[in-house]
């Protein structure tokens, strides 16, 4: 075998594993797989990235048959032994596989089944797995640790072909169909991409968005991740982690806690059924003891009434010699107030009168000035203070004219200062007029 032709192959990676010197894998197309195998000292040679050798990558291969005799612990087998590789581009499983998810989210069928509500404690579950599988197994095992002991109605399909998906489907639908199942799960164990891809199909994944009853999902292990794990209302990641999401309620612990509440309520009851016997006893025992207390606080009460009524009989009082007092005082007051407010007019008034009389006797006094100034202006005794004289007669009268000075003779000039005698002589000299 080792001695055919060399040639190239093409395809998508699934089932990678190593051991301590080669690293195997599938590589597959439409039309089928050929199992390969890699020395790691080969694979070292290639250069790829860290990480390139993985599910789904789409790797270019040389190599040749190799046939493998096998051993005492190992069985014979044939591969294809690969001594060149490297990468030809992402493979076309993960670019359709996420091109499903992104129409499948874009449609919002992603959030039907999560909007389902889940019955706590389901009576029957319906379950589509393999017959011979330990999914099986392990789902039972989970129900039974969750102390559930409802009805389980199983729909036994292929989980790994190109015919495992409608057959799936079908079991799901027909689960559905059954009035009394209130979950479906849907498990199986792990595998590769390829092993897995019949629950990436887009039919199954419609089907189980648009049921009426939730489905949980529990496909592959923790690191597997199917289209179906997206559509359905719970995803898990083990048969077991599938059985706690259908049986949300676990059992064994409610019924401890039921017995736990059951226990508390007995011992409170027994207690309180205890208590109040005492009661009763004691109150059986000691009427008059009850009927002394009550004609105390009765009398105690009589006695808080009348000192109470004292006291407001005080109060009414007191309230009532403020009330007379301050109404006197407010009388007195406005008493005070209006002979204060007639004293201040009295006295605005005696302020007018006085502001006139004052008024008045300035303007007699002007009066009186300006007639003494004008009768002054009129005075003889002025005249004389300006330099002219007086002349007048022996008797005191004056002289009016010069005939009157030349009559009289002797004559007195009279002078602001005093009076000289005078005598007229001579003739009268007359004024040209």
């Amino acid at each position: 075998m080792r001695e055919r032709a060399r040639v190239q192959l093409i395809g998508e990676v699934t089932g990678v594993g190593r051991s301590k010197v080669q690293a195997y894998f599938e590589l597959r197309d439409g039309e089928g797989a050929v199992p390969c195998a890699i020395w790691l000292n080969d694979l070292e040679k290639a250069g790829l990235p860290e990480g390139a050798l993985r599910d789904g990558a789409e790797l270019v291969i040389s190599g040749g048959l190799d046939y493998y005799p096998g051993g005492g612990q190992a069985s014979p087998n044939f591969s294809f032994r690969a001594t060149h590789v490297r990468l030809a581009g992402e493979g076309d499983l993960l670019a359709r596989l996420e091109a499903l998810r992104k129409q499948l989210r874009a449609e919002g069928l992603f959030e039907l089944q999560k909007q389902l509500a889940r019955p706590l404690l389901p009576k029957t579950i319906g379950v589509v797995t393999a017959e011979s599988g330990a999914a099986r197994r392990d789902l039972l095992a989970g129900l039974r640790r969750r102390g559930w002991g409802g009805t389980v109605v199983w729909a036994f399909a292929p989980v790994q072909d190109r015919h495992a998906a409608p057959a799936i489907a079908a079991a799901i639908q027909g689960l559905a169909a059954r009035p009394e199942v209130e979950a479906i799960v849907v498990t199986r164990g792990g595998g590769s991409l390829a092993d897995l891809w019949a629950f990436c199909d887009e039919t199954l994944c419609r089907t189980v968005a648009l049921l009426r009853v939730p489905v949980v999902s529990a496909i592959g292990h923790e690191r597997d991740s199917t289209l179906i794990d997206d559509v359905a209302a719970v995803s898990c990641s083990t048969p077991t982690h599938a059985a706690e999401a259908a049986v949300p309620l676990d059992l064994g612990v409610a019924r401890r806690e039921l017995q736990r509440s059951a226990g508390a309520l007995r011992r409170a009851g027994e207690g309180a059924v205890g208590a109040r016997g005492r009661h009763l006893a004691a109150l059986a025992r000691g009427p008059a003891r009850a009927l002394k207390r009550e004609r105390s606080s009765l009398n105690q009460k009589i006695r808080e009434i009348r000192a109470a009524s004292e006291r407001g009989l005080a109060e009414r009082g007191s309230f009532q010699r403020r009330i007379a007092t301050v109404v006197l005082d407010r009388a007195r007051r406005r008493g005070v107030e209006r002979t204060e407010a007639a004293l201040a007019r009295e006295q605005r008034r005696g302020a007018a009168i006085e502001r006139s009389a004052e008024r008045s006797l300035q303007r007699r006094q002007e009066a009186l000035r300006r007639a003494a100034l004008t009768l002054r202006a009129h005075d003889p005794e002025r005249t004389l203070e300006r330099g002219y004289a007086l002349a007048e007669t022996a008797a005191g009268e004056p002289v009016a004219t010069a005939d009157a000075a030349v009559a009289a003779a002797d004559v007195r000039l009279r002078f602001a200062d005093g009076r000289v005698p005078a005598r007229i002589e001579g003739e009268i000299e007359r004024e040209a007029r």
